[in-house]
């Protein structure tokens, strides 16, 4: 089914002047024109492979006055929306590529994707990573049926030890790249919530340097109805995008560190393609903080019963940090576009997220060190219905009076104001209350 409308013409535009492709990737970028057919042809051909993943109205939506509807593509199977780019990628390959194999050198969303649906198409997959890659992942790509092997201490090694197998062995090397097959499989997201969320005010979505969902979801988007509102959020500690539509070209942030808090999100910009796309598409790229985004993970936790990192909690992050006002009382749809976070940064996030959140607070003070004062503490703290996380005593290196304690106590309180009222009557009743400020 072909559907033409004059949007074409501003997708036509935005593709106008792209450059040759660089040599980042060994995939030759196809830089024929995204039209709305070839999404809506990816659409059709990995119906069966990927999920349909729910749009659905978040319990959030009353906090932060607007009605939010929660696009949950954390719940495809390797867990991110990048699958849908990789399959289509996969099943536009030529039949004799596909029995020689693909190769991958990195512990990402997109290797994952490629290791778990190259062996579902039966394609030889091969993963190549550096010997700090977390055990967890290492696993799990085995488990997803890739050969894994582990090569060199930084991903630079890994990276020209699989394009040396891949020229020796005539295995195709892959990396996240922006040709018109990636993208237009990324697209199909926007598709799908064109039509599970009728009357969209606006969509927000993950940005970074890696904003191939963007441009492709965005060019769906636009051609079905151009007065959706594009929104893309980035981090402010890796402002990739911003600083690329700025220059105009893609450019590298030098601050990128690639740590695996951010995921892709801090990765480098990867194409003109998608920055094209993104420039003439979206109507708007804000960036959000650390901060933001670990709140905006534990909202997803307690409200959504969602276990996600800070790629899929971003586009949250913006409404968490009051950065979109104009869409208040509006319909608004958020990707949630990933969960693979690792156990211990799991929990040092949901820790830290507590505290942003004024939660979980610290506090010293000095009592006598006789039978029932510290009871007398404890009392308080049940009256005032604070939960207590841990208490230290010491008495060897207290310098005030003799005969007295210091106690170290770590609370829990339902929130902001709840915390001022415990801090107000802890100061009443002893005076020397040092709080430990985050």
């Amino acid at each position: 089914m072909k559907i033409v409308s004059q949007n074409e013409e501003l997708l036509r535009d935005a593709l106008s002047s792209i450059p040759q492709p660089s040599s980042r990737t060994s995939l030759a970028s196809c830089n024929k024109l995204i039209r709305f057919e070839d999404i809506s042809a990816a659409a059709f051909k990995i119906q069966c492979g990927v999920q349909k993943t729910p749009c659905m109205y978040s319990r959030l939506s009353k906090q932060y006055g607007m009605d939010i509807y929660l696009k949950k593509e954390f719940l495809q199977y390797t867990g991110s929306v990048k699958e849908r780019g990789v399959l289509y990628l996969l099943m536009s390959l030529p039949q004799d590529q596909q029995r020689k194999g693909v190769i991958v050198a990195s512990d990402s969303n997109f290797s994952m994707a490629v290791a778990y649906h190259a062996s579902e198409l039966r394609i030889p997959v091969f993963v190549i990573v550096s010997t700090s890659t977390a055990p967890a992942r290492v696993k799990m790509c085995r488990d997803y049926g890739a050969m894994v092997i582990s090569y060199g201490t930084t991903a630079k090694d890994s990276q020209v030890h699989a394009r040396r197998l891949a020229q020796e062995n005539g295995y195709l090397y892959l990396e996240e790249e922006d040709s018109a097959v990636y993208l237009s499989g990324l697209g199909t997201v926007g598709l799908e919530m064109y039509e599970q969320v009728p009357k969209l005010d606006a969509v927000i979505f993950p940005a970074g340097g890696h904003c191939g969902l963007l441009a492709g979801s965005a060019a769906a988007l636009k051609h079905l109805n151009p007065h959706i509102s594009i929104i893309g959020v980035e981090s402010e500690s890796f402002p990739v995008l911003q600083q690329s539509l700025k220059a105009g070209h893609p450019t590298e942030d030098q601050a990128c560190n690639n740590h695996h808090f951010y995921g892709d999100v801090s990765g480098v910009c990867f194409g003109s393609n998608s920055l094209q796309l993104t420039g003439k598409l979206v109507d708007k790229v804000v960036a959000v903080r650390e901060e933001d985004i670990l709140i905006s993970m534990l909202r997803l936790l307690e409200y959504e019963r969602a276990t996600v990192d800070a790629e899929g909690a971003i586009g949250l992050a913006a409404l968490v940090a009051g950065k979109l006002p104009e869409l208040k009382g509006k319909r608004v749809a958020v990707v949630i576009c990933s969960g693979n976070l690792e156990l211990h940064l799991l929990q040092q996030c949901i820790a830290h997220a507590l505290t942003l959140d004024n939660r979980v607070c610290r506090f010293s003070l000095v009592i006598s060190d006789c039978p029932g004062d510290m009871s007398k503490l404890l009392e308080i703290l049940a009256r005032e219905e604070a939960r207590v996380l841990d208490i230290k005593q010491e008495r060897t290196f207290v310098t005030s009076e003799l005969f007295t304690v210091e106690v170290i106590c770590t609370v829990e309180t339902r929130d902001k104001i709840h915390t001022a009222q415990l801090r107000n009557v802890l100061l009443e009743r002893y005076p020397r209350t040092v709080w430990t400020e985050r």
